[in-house]
């Protein structure tokens, strides 16, 4: 069964729409140059309005591994995602205390850098490479590479998935767990409810046919 992570969740209502859905988890974005960036505190109330049983992610940007670690220990985060440059050593610091999502950008046609120096990961998520910018550009990642890649790790795929194309995707992947933020949006940070409940319909009619 493949798993859904709704990214760039900015309210309360958002998140409890996608947890009724059937999300698994829910990105909280502390990158402040992102349209979905909120802080913690609005992290936090967003957190005490969920069910149990959701896993809860943090999106952090080339933040030292300290830092990192405090908010995450402090939200009762799940998994920290690690979505700008950081170094292998950053990445097995903060594996050490709270498990690590690798965010990866790749270009069509080569593989991702980064991925073998990354073991500390427990698990990668793949995005497209756009110049300058850290995801949530809505371009589709290469599907094929990705599919190269799920076969032996662990692998989130994002980049570019939409209601309209996101059976296709699992079906041409198989990955581990999808991840959306764009493509189901009405505007940027605001979730679109219709766009959710197909986003999660098309999910499980991909399942049924795995």
């Amino acid at each position: 069964m493949v798993r859904v992570k709704i990214c760039g969740v900015t309210t309360p209502e958002d998140a409890c729409l996608a947890a009724e859905l059937g999300a698994h988890a829910i990105g909280l974005n502390f990158y402040p140059e992102s349209p979905r960036s909120i802080s913690p505190f609005a992290a936090r109330n967003i957190l005490r309005e969920l069910p149990p049983l959701i896993s809860f992610v943090g999106i952090f940007v080339n933040w030292a591994p300290e830092p990192v670690i405090a908010l995450s220990q402090a939200l009762r985060l799940s998994a920290a995602q690690l979505h700008g440059d950081e170094t292998p050593q950053t990445v097995c610091e903060v594996a050490k205390k709270i498990p690590v999502i690798k965010a990866l950008r790749i270009e069509k046609g080569s593989a991702p850098i980064g991925l073998p120096r990354h073991r500390a990961a427990a698990a990668f998520l793949l995005d497209a490479a756009s110049p300058g910018q850290f995801g949530g550009t809505g371009a589709t990642t290469d599907w094929a590479q990705a599919r190269s890649l799920a076969e032996s790790h662990r692998i989130i795929l994002a980049g570019g998935l939409t209601p309209e194309n996101v059976a296709e995707a699992i079906l041409a992947v198989r990955p581990f767990a999808v991840d959306v933020a764009s493509g189901v949006e009405s505007l940027p940070g605001k979730k679109d409810p219709a766009k959710l409940r197909v986003f999660f319909s098309e999910v499980a009619r991909a399942n049924r046919s795995l």
